[in-house]
């Protein structure tokens, strides 16, 4: 009996031991993207993705926690414009600073998330003109840190986020079409 306890726990050991060593081979980056082609011009789309008050239409974290409190400072719109919230475990608490914009076809946003879980990325809106339509690009990327490394064995950051910017890019949409 005490042999096989010790199998056990040796054979566990090991397993733990290669996961991590494992994890540590993953990538130092991260990058999640979604696409989604919206009928509608750039510039009303835009304006939905500058202005972080009018996210509430239309981000996919805002529905996860209606009472969430949220912050806004610097400049109304555009580069400067800064958004801080904190909420339910759902959607935590972090900050998020516009740092570029391309007239009409580019935001550049500086992601903080504090909690649960500290990380530093960037988030990127690329508008594309097609036709009579707009070709909205959501990309989000960063650092890929051991922790994330050893959690991205058994949950995968692209299935997490990536719904949420299907969703977002769907509500996005849904409002920009009318």
């Amino acid at each position: 009996m005490k042999k096989a306890i010790i199998s056990f726990i040796v054979v566990l050991i090991a397993f733990m031991a290669v996961l991590f060593i494992y994890a540590g081979f993953k990538p130092n980056t991260f990058r999640v993207e979604r696409t989604a082609c919206i009928k509608a011009r750039p510039e009303k789309i835009y304006t939905l993705i500058e202005n972080f008050r009018r996210w509430d239409f239309w981000s996919p974290w805002n529905r996860l926690d209606p009472g969430m409190k949220k912050m806004f400072n610097g400049a109304e719109k555009g580069t400067g414009s800064v958004y801080e919230w904190e909420g339910n475990d759902k959607v935590g608490k972090g900050r998020m600073e516009i740092t570029e914009t391309t007239s009409l076809s580019k935001i550049v946003i500086k992601l903080d998330f504090l909690k649960p879980f500290e990380s530093h990325n960037i988030t990127e809106f690329t508008l594309i003109p097609r036709g009579d339509s707009t070709q909205v690009r959501w990309t989000m990327y960063g650092p890929n840190r051991y922790m994330a490394k050893v959690m991205g064995i058994f949950f995968s950051i692209d299935d997490m986020i990536g719904k949420d910017f299907e969703a977002g890019l769907a509500n996005l949409k849904s409002i920009a079409e009318k």
